[in-house]
């Protein structure tokens, strides 16, 4: 196979990885922060409940998390691509 072939997958595959898990990180990042300006605001006003040893983070949902494992699977496959290209050019 051409090494050119190879590495038209590895970006794609970069790229795919990018779109697949990017918005994921994002979701939970923000749910993230707004939970921890919901914290504060409620310190602020004096209404907030006491602490229990540290925040508690509910995490990633099921759906963010099989999106962040699907990019990063794309993404070690866009690398093997790549390797692939570099071995064969």
């Amino acid at each position: 196979m051409s090494p050119f072939i190879w590495l038209g997958l590895a970006i794609a595959g970069f790229v795919a990885a990018y779109l697949v898990g990017w918005p994921a990180w994002e979701s939970h990042r923000s749910r993230e922060q707004r939970d921890e300006n919901a914290e504060r605001y409620l310190a602020w006003r004096g209404r907030a409940s006491p602490p229990a040893g540290g925040p508690a983070r509910e995490g990633m949902t099921r759906d963010e998390r099989r999106r962040i494992y699907a990019g990063a699977a794309l993404a070690v496959a866009a690398g093997l691509a790549l390797l692939t290209f570099f071995g064969t050019s």
